[in-house]
């Protein structure tokens, strides 16, 4: 029975934060900054400090520390990115403002100082926070580069997976994890040769080595087939007070954003997916309107003059709309402006060619600076597309490529767009080759797996630039 119990609590805390030696420091450090901030900044503005103040800097200082443990903040950053870092102690810190704002407001005999003065608290304690945070890790990183403050790890599997982990590591010194080697039990022969030189022994004296102390990180990578033998290992190693990862060979999988997911209390991992889920999907749509409002601003007198000379150019409707595949492979209209004496838009629909007949003068000219997509901010507007995201396909088109493209409909995860990743790299116009249109949606995914808004910026000033001269675009 008392077996089963620990067999249990194993399988449930499995992935344990590992806590940092320098947890307790971080905590004073942070509670030091932001009492001090506060206390400078009465002082420059020659305030008082009032005895029912310390409630107003005792509520920063338990409100943060609150929100700093649920975000997990004093964990160890070792093997995580900076970036990621402040990113956590941002919105720690403005969890912390949004509610000695709201406290100041609704309880002002509490807070007595002049809102100015909250203000400069508040904008002031953050980069505060934040240098502090990444000073500190530059020196965690020269010292670690020099030799100290080091873990050992071994890695067990020889596997593809394991391999490039033992690349990373050996590239990341930064990091401070000394590789000791690649463990398997299988015999060299059946090992690819480029593993060879990294193998130093059989699973049994990794395992020996833990018991001893003498390594600090283990990692398993070895295939998901192998469950049982995996879970051999794990119970061996909870002999030992090694920090155990597992690394699944999900690189089998094309990931496309993946992230872990919680079903009650099931963990689950999430293959495909799309990076705009709550806050992101507000940040996006944001972005949209915001650009798309400033855009069409500026462009609204030259639409007018482009529907004229299109209307004096040739027979037809000024705006083409096509039916094509939007967000979840949902049909959608797109509007663009005629630039062709027919309009396609059934099962056979011909891509336009260099010297298509059916591309009018006008149209031509349009085409080539891309003025023909202009009436797409109004699909933007609508919430049908996004300015930045992967080039809407004709439907017949869609239904052509997904039968010879592995994954080519996870390009409508997101909602599809005026311009894109795709398109600034040169995979813009027609695709003659399949080998052209798996390249477009090879960036179209590395778009939604990259995806962030200094990435959409990135794009929007790379298509402004480029979107008026484009040798691909007839």
């Amino acid at each position: 029975m008392n077996k089963q119990k620990t067999n249990q609590s194993r399988r449930t805390g499995i992935i344990q934060s590992n806590q940092s030696s320098f947890s307790t420091m971080y905590r004073l450090v942070d509670l030091i900054a932001i009492a001090f901030l506060f206390f400078l900044i009465l002082e420059s503005k020659q305030e008082k400090f009032e005895a029912d103040s310390w409630i107003l800097l005792s509520l920063g200082l338990i409100v943060f520390n609150v929100t700093a443990e649920a975000l997990d903040l004093y964990r160890s950053w070792r093997t995580q990115s900076t970036t990621i870092l402040i990113k956590y102690t941002t919105i720690a810190w403005l969890v912390t403002s949004s509610v000695i704002v709201v406290f100041s407001y609704f309880f002002p005999e509490l807070a007595k100082y002049d809102e100015t003065i909250i203000l400069i608290w508040i904008f002031s304690t953050f980069p505060a926070l934040a240098a502090w945070r990444i000073v500190f890790r530059e020196i965690l990183f020269i010292q670690r580069k020099q030799g100290r403050n080091t873990r050992k790890a071994a890695i067990i599997g020889g596997t593809p997976a394991g391999y490039h982990l033992a690349t990373q590591i050996l590239e990341n010194n930064h990091l401070g994890i000394k590789l000791d080697g690649i463990y398997d039990d299988r015999d060299m022969n059946r090992l690819p040769l480029e593993f060879h030189d990294q193998i130093v022994g059989n699973i049994e004296e990794a395992i020996s080595k833990a018991k001893k102390g003498t390594i600090d990180f283990i990692y398993v990578a070895m295939p998901m087939s192998a469950e049982a033998r995996i879970m051999e290992i794990l119970n061996r190693c909870s002999d030992t007070t090694c920090s155990v990862y597992i690394i699944p060979n999900f690189f089998i999988y094309n990931l496309l954003h993946a992230r872990w997911q919680t079903v009650g209390s099931v963990q689950t991992l999430s293959v495909f997916d799309t990076p705009f889920q709550g806050a992101n999907n507000v940040l996006k749509r944001i972005e949209d309107l915001i650009f798309s409002c400033i855009i069409l601003s500026i462009v609204a007198i030259p639409m007018l003059f482009i529907a004229l000379g299109i209307k004096l150019s040739s027979k037809g409707p000024v705006i083409f709309k096509q039916n094509r595949y939007g967000l979840d492979g949902k049909q959608i209209k797109v509007y663009k402006f005629r630039t062709m004496r027919t309009a396609d838009n059934g099962d056979v629909i011909q891509q336009a060619t260099k010297g298509d007949s059916r591309v009018t003068p006008f149209g031509a000219f349009l085409r080539r600076r891309s003025l023909d997509e202009l009436p797409q901010f109004f699909n933007v507007l609508q919430g049908r597309m996004s300015i930045v995201g992967p080039r809407p396909h004709a439907i017949a088109h869609n239904e052509q490529y997904r039968e010879l493209i592995e994954g080519y409909m996870l390009r409508h995860k997101v909602k599809p767009g005026i311009t894109g990743w795709a398109q600034i790299n040169g995979f813009r116009g027609e695709t003659e080759t399949v080998n052209k249109m798996v390249k477009r949606v090879e960036y179209d995914l590395d778009y939604i797996h990259r995806w962030s808004v200094w990435l959409d910026v990135k794009i929007i000033l790379k298509s402004i630039i480029k979107g008026f001269s484009d040798k691909n675009a007839y």
